[in-house]
């Protein structure tokens, strides 16, 4: 096992992850951000043998269908929806030959809209000048201790800016895509704002949604995240995306809220 990764390739649609990817409500289990990273891995994977085309990803949707056991896992790619400006593509992750995630990832044509570009323009504080949170002092896992957070601002119940990077590869000696080593943190956002504290209440998602305006760059992933607990059980992490240049999207993942039992 490489001390310094998240998963090891044992060839080209099968990893092992490492206890790094261990999650946060059960060490048995994978963290979902270290996976949602190596799905977008596989996805690349599977175009390097396109032309260079120019599509880039602006959407993916992760549905989580089970139980992430901290085992290895096989992932396969196909192509739904082929064409030269919009492609559609379908990953579908499996741990002993069960499904247990599927992802679905829109591509679309890169032209100069320069001329035309704007929206939000509010920047985080950059991640130099602030200080680290120990986030292992809320979570438990080998993913929580393996990432630097970086609060905006002291952390509240339901509403945190933060800053995540790690220094681990996500492959072991695999080159991945700026945009993988991205999405690999950003489900960290459902832990970083917890309106409860999870000795006492569940609220894992099921799935995660992100949406990209702009090509994320540096080794920084911004969190802008809300959470909202609803009376019946549902819940909502609500992200905007940030690297160092401002903001790059959005990103929403549904939640199923329970108390532990005997709690």
């Amino acid at each position: 096992m490489s001390p310094g990764c998240y998963y090891e390739p044992i060839d080209d649609h099968h990893y092992k992850p490492t206890p790094h990817a261990s999650g946060a409500w059960a060490p048995d289990e994978q963290h979902f951000s270290p996976l949602g990273g190596l799905v977008v891995h596989a996805l690349d994977r599977h175009r390097a043998g396109c032309p260079d085309d120019g599509l880039v990803l602006s959407r993916i949707s992760y549905d989580i269908l089970g139980r992430l056991a901290l085992d290895e896992c096989e992932i396969r790619v196909e192509t739904v929806r082929p064409g030269r400006t919009i492609e559609l593509l379908e990953a579908v992750v499996r741990i002993a030959g069960r499904p247990v995630v599927r992802a679905r990832a829109w591509f679309l044509a890169a032209f100069d809209t320069t001329a035309v570009a704007g929206g939000p323009e509010d920047r985080l504080t950059p991640p130099e000048s602030l200080k680290p949170w120990h986030l292992s002092e809320v979570w438990p896992g080998g993913y929580i201790d393996s990432v630097d957070v970086r609060p905006v601002a002291p952390p509240r119940p339901g509403r945190t800016a933060a800053w995540i990077s790690t220094p681990l590869d996500l492959v072991a000696g695999t080159p991945v895509t700026p945009l993988a080593s991205y999405l690999a943190l950003v489900d960290t956002a459902n832990g970083i704002a917890a309106r409860q504290s999870p000795t006492a209440w569940m609220f894992p998602n099921v799935d995660l949604t992100v949406h990209l305006h702009r090509q994320p760059r540096g080794d920084w992933t911004g969190l802008d995240t809300t959470v909202a607990f609803g009376p019946s059980g549902q819940g909502l992490t609500s992200t905007v995306l940030h690297d160092v240049d401002g903001p790059v999207g959005h990103a929403q993942q549904i939640l199923t809220v329970r108390p532990l039992p005997g709690k």
